[in-house]
């Protein structure tokens, strides 16, 4: 392959620390690299250097005559009183830009919400990465070096964004670098991974699964070395293994490696002993909302919701931006009431919120850490059953990459990934029975989500979760639900359901010009050509699916009444009626789906 770019004895310094220490390396035709590492350990640096943006200390970085390198910064760098359309096309006449494809799938695929004249200054901070990436990609680059690309966009935008990026390039031509905490995105994008660490690059073949598998083997080779992160990556791993089947096809993933290494790992979590422990401490009763619709004046952004919250649920929330999950959550947390329909609470229900905001830590910003942990509780019991251990507020600091000096660190000082864990491990030294997290994954690197996914392994309650990184919403939770036009719609297929039913939305809605479709949540519309035996013989069945889907989820509710009531040291008993719970919900899913198929022809 050619070669496009290469770094030699790259040293680097900061003020307080040496990031680089002679590292070479360089980017072939066809390269996808993902850049991986903890926070502060100089990921974007290294990609700066390359990109010809940061100078080393020392050392050369040296670029094929004639390639080109495009950067897409953390920073937002936009002119405000720019419009859209003159930031992502320039002064081309649009009958230019239209006709290149390229140019409309980019505009199609981040734009399609964005005032097209507008000015730049008057876009939401979501809306203005999505600009600056579109700008980006509209124009013709050898090299890109996308620095947390995903940062502001959701699910569909991240998916759009893997496919382009798949596509732009031959597979033998082109050069792409990315630094991101989005672990799908790094699998599905990367053929190569760069570990950053202890002043050195190391190179791993392929996608993220990959690199999880070659590290284990690293640290197993090394023995004691590093033995905190090898327990994670190990359990990381058993769940690429055994909970996302789509991972194991990668061509580079060595499966009889991965059964060796995984073989004596146990199952992420204990669902029955999770359950039982949640049921003990939120009884049968969690969180009710019964034919619920909120409203803002006029406008309606909740319609009928009827969700009965079980205690041990873990639930992962869908939606584009706008579509109400903001609302869902304050319905459930009590910060917003219905305006329609009725919100039913437990007794013993206790609801904590991580919220994307960091309104916990204001008042101990001057105050260290070891103060802040210490005022709240002794211990924090981690782990169920057998496997139960009662830690220190400084373990389980110590647990989620605090080292022992930062303890006496004041939390205005601490980095925003470790604002964002203290903030995390505040609520949960306060000991809540119902846990919401609205886009935990912010300001968090791949090791420190691995820990973060570990810590909740072991929680025994309700999680509820909003979060467009779908390998962290696929981790921690067991099942899906979507909000479409202003309804709750659960997904037993997952993220891959919500993406094509969101794609049949934007098929069936009205669109012209330029930019194509737009994401309007429009219901979807009746399918022609049904004769009206057909049409009255769909219509039986559908009620009848209905009346079978009344009569499982009643029978589910009995049931889980029936678990609260049950002797909770009796495990076997419990096992016993858990699965009897999984197969009737086994039933509802399939019932979901002929209900799905059929209501799409009446």
């Amino acid at each position: 392959m050619a070669h496009l770019l290469g770094a030699e004895a790259l040293h680097l310094d900061f003020p307080t620390k040496t990031v680089f220490d002679s590292v070479s390396l360089g980017i072939n035709e066809g390269d996808r690299i993902g850049i991986v590492g903890r926070n502060g350990d100089g990921k974007s640096s290294l990609m700066a250097m390359l990109a010809g943006r940061l100078l080393p200390d020392s050392g050369r970085v040296t670029v094929r005559g004639g390639v080109t390198i495009g950067v897409l910064d953390q920073a937002d760098t936009l002119d405000h009183e720019d419009t859209v359309s003159h930031t992502v096309v320039g002064d081309g006449p649009e009958h230019e830009w239209a006709r290149d494809a390229k140019v409309r799938d980019v505009v199609n695929g981040l734009l399609t919400d964005v005032p097209w004249e507008g000015r730049v200054g008057s876009l939401s901070g979501g809306q203005r990465r999505r600009v600056a990436l579109a700008r980006l990609l509209a124009g013709e680059y050898d090299v890109l070096a996308l620095d947390e690309p995903t940062n502001h966009l959701d699910v569909e935008a991240i998916t759009w964004l893997a496919e382009h990026l798949k596509r732009r390039w031959s597979a033998s031509s082109g050069g792409l670098m990315v630094v991101t905490h989005d672990r799908w995105f790094l699998d599905e994008v990367c053929t190569l991974t760069w570990e950053v660490h202890d002043r050195i690059v190391e190179p791993f073949d392929g996608g993220y699964a990959a690199y999880i598998l070659q590290r284990v083997e690293r640290d197993r080779q090394s023995a004691a070395i590093e033995a905190k992160r090898q327990n994670l990556a190990r359990k990381e791993l058993a769940w690429l293994r055994r909970g996302a089947p789509a991972r194991t096809s990668k061509p580079k993933f060595r499966i009889d490696a991965a059964n060796a290494l995984i073989a004596d790992v146990p199952e992420i979590r204990d669902p029955t002993t999770l359950q039982s422990l949640a049921v003990a401490r939120l009884g049968k009763d969690v969180v009710d909302l019964l034919d619920v619709s909120v409203a803002y004046g006029d406008h309606e952004v909740l319609r009928d919701v009827e969700w009965r919250i079980a205690p041990g649920e873990r639930t992962g929330i869908l939606g584009v931006n706008g579509a109400g999950k903001s609302t869902l959550l304050g319905l459930i947390s009590g910060a917003v009431q219905p305006s329609t329909g009725r919100v039913k609470r437990g007794k013993t229900v206790k609801v904590a919120t991580l919220t994307q905001r960091m309104d916990e830590l204001d008042p101990h910003l001057d105050e260290p850490v070891r103060t802040v942990i210490g005022r709240l509780r002794t211990s924090y019991t981690l782990g169920t059953g057998s496997k139960a251990a009662e830690l220190t507020p400084g373990q389980l600091l110590e647990r989620m990459g605090f080292a022992s000096a930062q303890l006496s660190t004041p939390v205005k000082d601490l980095s925003g990934g470790q604002q964002r864990r203290l903030q995390l491990l505040l609520i949960l030294l306060d000991q809540p029975n119902v846990l919401i997290l609205d886009e935990p994954t912010n300001d968090l690197d791949t090791d420190m989500l691995a820990a973060m996914e570990d810590l909740l392994d072991s929680w025994a309650g309700t999680l509820i979760v909003v979060s467009h990184d779908r390998y962290f919403l696929e981790r921690v939770t067991d099942q899906q639900y979507g909000i479409f036009d202003r309804r709750l719609r659960h997904l037993p297929g997952g993220v891959d359901e919500y993406l094509r039913l969101r794609h049949e939305q934007q098929r069936h809605s009205s669109g012209s010009g330029a930019r194509s479709a737009a994401l309007t949540d429009s219901p979807t519309q009746a399918q022609p050509g049904l004769s009206g035996a057909e049409l009255r013989a769909a219509q039986k069945k559908l009620t009848s699916v209905e009346r079978r889907m009344e009569k499982v989820s009643t029978e589910i509710g009995k049931r889980q009444t029936a678990l609260a009531d049950h002797d909770q040291s009796d495990y076997e008993g419990l096992a016993k009626q858990m699965e009897g719970i999984r197969a009737l919900q086994r039933e509802q899913e399939e019932l979901e789906e002929q209900w799905l198929e059929l209501s799409e022809h009446v």
